[in-house]
């Protein structure tokens, strides 16, 4: 069983940045690709991006291009988002999740994503 643990949310203005941390248990991090994905209130949960297992691609909401980045350290079992030039559109619980071992591609399709931390709350202020 892969658990998921994430923080670095908080409290920012309009314009600032912070950085997610996704720390994962188990032997298997390296062995699948990874997502990040956030749910605002009243809304579905959306994605935002995901890295493949050797983080050598990676994929982004057209919402986020060009603001926020994934990135991932396989010896320290850790998936990080760099949230860049926030708005309060980006205000939500983000998520990181992990589909089953095995899977390369960095993936938008929430069904493929299997485990799943408790989030950590975004809040941007205008």
């Amino acid at each position: 069983q892969v658990q998921l643990v994430e923080s670095g949310g908080g409290l920012v203005q309009a314009g600032g940045s912070l950085r997610l941390s996704c720390a994962a248990s188990g032997r298997t991090f390296s062995s699948r690709a990874m997502g990040w994905f956030r749910q605002a209130p009243g809304k579905e949960r959306e994605f935002v991006a995901a890295i493949s297992r050797s983080g050598g691609s990676t994929y982004y909401a057209d919402s986020v291009k060009g603001r926020f980045t994934i990135s991932r350290d396989n010896a320290k079992n850790t998936v990080y988002l760099q949230m860049n030039s926030l708005k309060p559109e980006d205000t939500a619980v983000y998520y990181c999740a992990a589909p089953w071992a095995g899977t390369n591609q960095a993936v938008n399709d929430m069904l493929q994503y299997v485990h799943w931390g408790q989030g950590t709350q975004v809040t941007v202020s205008s």
